[in-house]
């Protein structure tokens, strides 16, 4: 028995004077309707430039909330977009549903028979769409458009509501028209989207929005392969200078000779092959935001020089004795933990709390719960256009594969893994019109041995450079030594083969300490 309409709605009316989260709002928004007309999934998409994107979905599999519906490639949304009133389509249209092989809770690929859209407008201007979804080919037969026309009326007021909510608290990006000079460096760039619906990824957005709009310095940190460059680019385009250039330079890209100018610039003649003068990548920023990537990766000297930078805005091109003022916001990533850099003294305190003014930590991929078929969806949607392939689901026990693994190589290895297997598969069957991924065209298992043999083969590889790694052995090995001979230093040089006065200058070089030795009567030293 199908609920009165009224009675029904009247959650809906009430969460509209409430302050929830915007996917809790959107997601009762679905449930309501789905009391108001029973149907088995339901879909609501906001239009983005020329594609749609689900913001909340009822009885679909949870990886349609990661893909992106361009509207070249659906007909039916794009039929339901342009339409101002909703739309039904026959059990027998021909229309290529973007909806099939994504029932949740089977993997059988089943179609959709029964359909229904409705666009959502605010402000006169098309927002979205609103979509219904039935196996039963009759299920929408007796149902009045006209309800779900004013139902899309409650839609769009929500969804108002929730956009203004959103403004007020600051989370909402804040978009503004790019100067032209920063428009022929971002146009050529996607703006950033960080995909996810876990409490941790949630907790990393509210941090942007928290820190984007202030002046301090960001020390983003996270694990090889996370997105620390797509969370830098949104720090910057939620910021104030969203409308000025934000520059990037790769610290462990460059060799040490290059990474001063590279930084600050030079002038004509300041070395070999300088034949003219250049700006470097902070006078290029003026304005604007500097990235520092792998900026653990700094060499010592040019880090002394950072540091004046940070502190007081003014830089010295490589071979001038010149300041230049700039004013720019400061933005650094590592996967390396700088708190261990500094104790060894591989990287300066004094730079490492002046980037560290606010840190982000980026979670890695196993702590973000179901993120990944979240991430699944958006990877199989972008390769689905690459490979020419019509429609891609993920099976069951592909999905549970995805969720056990355990993911080192983070989001860039659930990317490149995807890819594989959609190719696998796409080469093995391009007859089907739905290309249903499985666990074995994962290929996860060998994945594994591939990763256990990779990370036995890190651990006797250091995670430094190569006198580092020198200094390391040896601090080692001198401090095994002084402990098996009780702090003797003569008796470990000639273990070690060494100079007893040799040795005495490398202990004090490397820090070490002999241990306490007793006394001719065995009394232990004050």
């Amino acid at each position: 028995m199908t609920p009165d309409p009224l009675t029904a709605l009247l959650p809906l009316l009430d969460d509209l004077s409430r302050d929830l989260p915007q996917a809790e709002r959107y997601q009762r928004l679905l449930q309501t309707l789905q009391r108001c007309l029973p149907c088995d999934a339901l879909a609501l998409l906001r239009l983005d430039g020329d594609r749609l994107v689900p913001v909340a979905v009822l009885g679909l599999s949870p990886d349609t909330l990661g893909r992106r519906f361009r509207l070249d490639e659906h007909p039916r949304l794009q039929h339901i977009l342009a339409q101002r009133r909703a739309t039904r389509f026959a059990a027998d249209c021909d229309l290529p549903d973007p909806y099939d092989g994504l029932i949740a809770g089977t993997d059988d690929p089943l179609r959709v028979h029964d359909c229904l859209g409705c666009p959502l407008y605010i402000d006169d201007r098309p927002w979205g769409i609103l979509t219904l979804d039935a196996l039963n080919p009759a299920r929408f037969g007796r149902i009045n458009l006209d309800t779900l026309e004013a139902f899309s009326h409650l839609a769009a007021a929500t969804v108002k509501a929730s956009d203004r909510l959103q403004h007020l608290t600051l989370r909402a990006e804040r978009e503004r028209l790019l100067a032209e000079t920063w428009r022929q460096v971002a146009d050529q760039l996607p703006p950033p989207e960080l995909i996810g619906q876990s409490s941790s990824h949630r907790h990393l957005l509210e941090e942007i929005a928290l820190v984007a709009r202030s002046p301090l310095t960001v020390l983003i940190q996270g694990e090889t392969g996370t997105g620390k460059e797509l969370v830098a680019r949104a720090v910057h385009r939620q910021s104030d200078r969203c409308d000025q250039p934000l520059i990037s330079i790769n610290c462990a890209a460059l060799p040490e000779s290059l990474v001063e100018s590279e930084l600050f610039g030079h002038v004509r003649g300041a070395f070999s092959g300088a034949s003219a003068a250049r700006a470097g990548k902070f006078e290029l920023a003026d304005g604007g935001t500097l990235f520092l990537d792998e900026v653990g990766e700094l060499p010592l000297s040019v880090q002394a020089k950072l540091l004046r930078a940070l502190q007081s805005g003014q830089i010295q091109r490589l071979g001038s004795d010149r300041d230049h003022h700039v004013d720019v916001r400061i933005i650094a990533a590592t996967n390396r933990d700088l708190a261990s850099a500094v104790r060894e003294g591989r990287f300066r305190a004094d730079l490492y709390h002046r980037l560290g003014a606010y840190p982000l930590r980026v979670p890695p991929l196993r702590e973000r719960e179901r993120d990944v078929l979240l991430l699944a969806g958006y990877f199989l949607e972008q390769n689905r256009t690459r490979l020419q392939v019509r429609r891609t689901s993920l099976s069951e026990d592909a999905r549970q594969a995805l969720l056990a693994h355990d993911w080192p190589g983070n989001v860039r290895e659930l990317e490149h893994l995807l890819s594989r297997a959609l190719l696998r598969a796409s080469s093995r069957d391009r007859s089907t019109t739905l290309l249903q991924l499985t666990a074995a065209d994962l290929g996860l298992s060998s994945d594994l041995a591939v990763t256990a043999q990779a990370e036995a083969e890190n651990q006797m590889l250091p995670g430094c450079g190569l006198r580092e790694a020198v200094d390391q052995y040896q601090r080692q090995l001198i401090a095994t030594l002084l402990q098996r001979h009780q702090g003797n230093l003569s008796a470990t040089a000639r273990a070690l083969q060494i100079d007893r006065g040799n040795l005495h200058r490398l202990t004090r070089r490397l820090g070490l300490t002999s241990p306490r030795r007793p006394d001719r009567q065995g009394r232990m030293p004050e």
